[in-house]
C-alpha cells in the first residue's frame, strides 16, 4: 500500500559514491519517542539463515532534529538512540557495500545492489508504520543513463525511474531488493501478470530461449497453487558474474547470481540445453517456487521474525527441501527439460546426499534448526556431521509424494498437500505449526504415512528411494564413481598441491590419521600431486598397506595408508520398460516417454 503524502517514516537513498562503494542513507521519523527514539539494523536477511551482522558496514552515522545536531548514543552491535526531542529526527548514515552476493549490498561503477536489511535502519515502535523511500541516482554525468529495478510500489517515480517509493511497513520495505544501472530488461507475461528480467553484467543471451522457458516454468508452478493467482508483477533481478551461483527469495522477486556463461547463449540451439544453463532455470524455479512455499506458506516461527535474533524453526526441510524437490520437477512438468535430463538431475541429487556421511549422523529436524551455527558455518567436518536440509528435504519429498500417489492410485500426490496448505494458510496468513505436517500427511495417506514421514525427518533411517521410484516406474541402481582404490579425501583448491580439504568418516585416510588441511607428499615414496594422484592409486591395490608422507603445517608425516575398492554411493536412475512403468512415470512427471 503506498504510505501517505506526509509519511510517519521517510527514508532517502543514493549509491552516492560508487568508487568508495559507499551509500548515502538517512532516515526521517515525524514523530519520535519522547524518551529517545531507538533505531536497529538486522543482524541476518531473511531466507539466509545466519547471524551477518550487517552494522558493522556502517562507516559512520549522526543525528540532527530541526537543523541541529543531536546526540546519538550506540547502545550495542546494532543499536543507536537519539537524544529526546519533540521535533522530528532524521539519522545519517553511510553503509559500506563491497559483497557481492545476493544476500547483502554491492555498488560499483558498473551498477548498485542492496537488500533493505543491509541499509534501512529500523526505528523501533514505529516498525508497523508505512514509509516512503526515496531512491536517488548517483551524483555525475556518467551515471546519466542509470535506471533503477525493484519490485517496491512506486509513489510518483516514474517506471524503472528513480524517485519516491512506498512500503506498507517495515517487514515490507526490506522485502524488496534494489539493482540500479544499465541493465538489460525484458518483460513477459505469464497468465496476464507481468514478469520482468533483469539482467546485470552480461547483455548478450538468447532472450527469446531464456523467456520462453521462464513462462513456461512460471505459468505451471501458477496453474498448480491455482486461484486465486498472485496478480503482483514479479522480478527476476539476476547478477551475471564469471564464477556464481545462488539464489534469495522475496515476496514479488528474487536475487540470483549465476556464471555469465550459465544464461543461453544468443546461437543456442532449441533442442540444446546445457548443464549450467538447465541449473540456472532450476535455480529460478527454486526462487519463484518459493513465492508461494516459504513467502506465504510460512512456519509459524517466521510470522513475526526478530531480526536482532536467531529465529529458530525444525521445519526448513519443508520450507527448503520441498521447494528443492519441485525446482528440477517443474523443469520437466513444464516441457522445459526431457525426462532423461530429469532422471539424472535427481540422480545426482541422491548421490549428493548418500556420499557425504552426515546423511548417517544429523536428523533434518536437526539440521533446519542448527542452520544458524552449522549449515551456514560449513568447515572441514561438514559432509561428516550435517545433512542438508535441501537435498535430503527434497528426497523426503520425493518419497512421500511417490508413496501418496502408490497408496491413492494417483489419486493423491504431494501437489495435493502443497494446494492445501496454500489454501489453509498461504491465503489465510496463519502460520504452520511444528507437527501439524505430520498431522495433515496422515489425513492425506493415512496414519503409518504420518509416522513414516516423522521418523524420516526426525531420525537417521534409510529412505525408501528404491521401492518408492520402481512403483513409479524408476529403477535405481547404486555405482562407484571409479575403478581406482578409494582414499575417502577431498582435495582443495587448485593448482599442483594435493591438499586435502576434506576426509570422511571412516574412509582410509581417517583410518590413517590423515587430516584436513594435510599436504600429500608422497605414496611409496613416489611424489604425489594434484595432477598424478589418480594415476598412483591406480597402481596401488585395496587391502596393502602403503608408505603415505605428507606435511601437516610444516612438519613432515609419515603414515601407512590402506586403501579400500571405491563405496557404491552415486545413483544411477533408469526407466522401467513395460506400458503400466511408463504410465506411472507420466503421471508422476508429465512426460510422454
Amino acid at each position: 500500500m503506498p504510505a501517505p503524502a506526509h509519511s510517519p517514516v521517510v527514508y532517502q537513498l543514493c549509491p552516492a559514491a560508487p568508487e568508495a562503494h559507499l551509500f548515502e542513507v538517512s532516515c526521517r521519523v515525524e514523530t519520535p519517542d519522547p524518551a529517545g527514539q531507538m533505531f536497529t539494523l538486522p543482524v541476518w536477511i531473511p531466507g539466509s539463515y545466519m547471524i551477518r551482522e550487517f552494522a558493522r558496514h556502517i562507516v559512520d552515522i549522526r543525528a540532527e532534529a530541526a537543523g541541529q545536531p543531536l546526540a546519538l548514543e550506540k547502545l550495542d552491535k546494532a543499536r543507536w538512540r537519539v537524544a529526546p526531542t519533540r521535533a522530528p529526527v532524521t539519522v545519517h548514515y553511510r553503509v559500506y557495500a563491497w559483497d557481492l552476493s545476493v544476500r547483502t549490498a554491492h555498488l560499483d561503477t558498473t551498477h548498485a545492489f542492496c537488500n533493505g536489511t543491509s541499509v534501512f535502519l529500523r526505528p523501533e515502535g514505529l516498525a508497523h508504520l508505512p514509509c516512503r523511500v526515496d531512491i536517488q541516482p548517483p551524483p555525475g554525468s556518467a551515471y546519466a543513463d542509470w535506471q533503477l529495478a525493484t519490485s517496491l510500489p512506486r509513489d510518483g517515480a516514474a517506471p524503472w525511474g528513480f524517485g519516491a517509493h512506498a512500503a506498507a511497513n517495515y517487514e515490507d520495505l526490506i522485502d524488496h531488493p534494489l539493482e540500479m544501472g544499465t541493465f538489460t530488461r525484458v518483460d513477459f507475461p505469464v497468465r496476464g501478470i507481468p514478469h520482468h528480467l533483469i539482467v546485470t553484467g552480461q547483455p548478450h543471451f538468447h532472450q527469446e530461449r531464456l523467456v520462453r522457458d521462464l513462462q513456461a516454468i512460471c505459468a505451471w508452478q501458477m496453474e498448480l497453487f491455482g486461484a486465486p493467482e498472485l496478480e503482483e508483477p514479479y522480478l527476476f533481478l539476476v547478477m551475471a558474474v564469471g564464477s556464481g551461483y545462488g539464489g534469495l527469495e522475496h515476496r514479488n522477486s528474487t536475487a540470483l547470481i549465476c556464471d555469465r556463461t550459465d544464461l543461453p547463449p544468443p546461437g543456442l540451439a532449441d533442442a540444446a540445453s546445457p548443464e549450467g544453463y538447465v541449473r540456472f532455470l532450476g535455480l529460478c524455479s527454486h526462487e519463484y517456487f518459493h513465492r508461494w512455499n516459504v513467502k506465504r506458506i510460512r512456519p509459524a516461527a517466521f510470522l513475526n521474525q526478530d531480526l536482532s535474533g536467531e529465529s529458530y524453526t525444525r521445519l526448513l526441510w519443508l520450507f527448503e527441501g520441498f521447494t528443492s524437490y519441485y525446482d528440477d520437477l517443474c523443469l520437466v512438468r513444464a516441457g522445459v527439460i526431457p525426462e532423461a535430463t530429469y532422471l539424472d538431475l535427481l540422480g545426482k541429487t541422491i548421490s549428493q546426499v548418500y556420499k557425504a556421511p552426515g546423511h548417517r549422523v544429523q536428523s533434518l529436524e536437526d539440521s533446519s534448526f542448527d542452520a544458524w551455527i552449522k549449515y551456514y558455518r560449513q568447515d572441514e567436518n561438514t559432509p561428516n556431521a550435517v545433512v542438508s536440509y535441501y537435498a535430503k528435504g527434497a528426497l523426503v519429498a520425493l518419497c512421500l509424494d511417490l508413496a501418496l500417489r502408490r497408496r491413492s492410485g494417483g489419486a493423491v500426490s504431494l501437489d495435493t498437500l502443497m494446494v492445501q496448505l496454500w489454501r489453509d494458510l498461504g491465503m489465510t496468513g496463519r502460520g504452520l505449526e511444528e507437527d501439524e505436517i505430520f498431522e495433515r500427511v496422515a489425513a492425506l495417506g493415512g496414519k503409518a504415512l504420518g509416522r513414516w514421514l516423522k521418523t524420516a525427518v526426525s531420525g537417521t533411517e534409510e529412505l525408501p528411494l528404491a521401492r518408492e521410484l520402481g512403483a513409479n516406474g524408476v529403477r535405481l541402481d547404486w555405482k562407484a564413481d571409479s575403478e581406482l582404490p578409494w582414499l575417502g579425501a577431498r582435495l582443495a583448491g587448485e593448482g599442483s598441491e594435493a591438499k586435502l580439504s576434506h576426509v570422511l568418516s571412516g574412509s582410509p585416510a581417517e583410518q590413517a590419521g590423515l587430516a584436513a588441511g594435510d599436504l600429500l607428499v608422497a605414496l611409496n615414496g613416489l611424489r604425489v600431486t594434484r595432477q598424478n594422484l589418480d594415476t598412483l592409486l591406480g597402481s596401488l591395490s585395496v587391502d596393502v598397506p602403503v608408505a603415505c608422507h605428507y606435511f601437516r603445517h610444516d612438519r613432515l608425516g609419515q603414515t601407512r595408508l590402506t586403501l579400500a575398492p571405491a563405496p557404491r554411493q552415486t545413483a544411477s536412475l533408469q526407466p522401467r520398460p513395460g506400458a503400466v512403468a511408463r504410465e506411472r512415470r507420466r503421471a508422476w512427471l508429465g512426460s510422454s516417454t
